[in-house]
């Protein structure tokens, strides 16, 4: 079976994933837009059983477009946030992808909100790439 670990910036805060995720996804929300900072946010959804938290979380609950709440699980350390568990699907976590680092998660199959999406945001393959030395 597969093991992911998530974790904040500072590490404080991290997950343990067991298993596939049930559904990785690209939100374009204007929410998403600005929690996660980005011009959109991408997650993958775990059955809660299969997730350990560990560290401490500070909560922080709104109201989506969608009219549903989610709770978000955030580092009080970094303030990076990490999880999030939605009224509207109990007994899953959403765990923002770029906290599990890992260059090879699984990539996306849904995309929603794309109606609020940035033009540009799916033009990535056409930007010049520059290389670090």
């Amino acid at each position: 079976m597969t093991t992911r670990i998530a974790s904040c910036s500072c590490g404080q805060l991290h997950l343990t994933c067991e298993g596939e995720p049930v559904r990785v996804s690209i939100c374009h929300c204007l929410e998403c837009q600005k929690r996660t900072g980005s011009v959109f946010a991408t997650q993958a959804r775990f059955a809660r059983e299969h997730v350990t938290i560990e560290g401490r979380a500070s909560n922080w609950s709104r109201t989506g477009e969608s009219g549903g709440s989610a709770t978000f699980g955030f580092c009080p350390v970094c303030g990076s946030t990490v999880y999030w568990e939605a009224d509207g699907i109990p007994g899953f976590v959403s765990i923002a992808v770029g906290a599990f680092a890992d260059p090879n998660f699984p990539p996306p199959f849904v995309s929603v909100y794309e109606e609020r999406a940035h033009k540009w945001a799916f033009a990535a393959h056409e930007l010049t790439m520059e290389h670090h030395a």
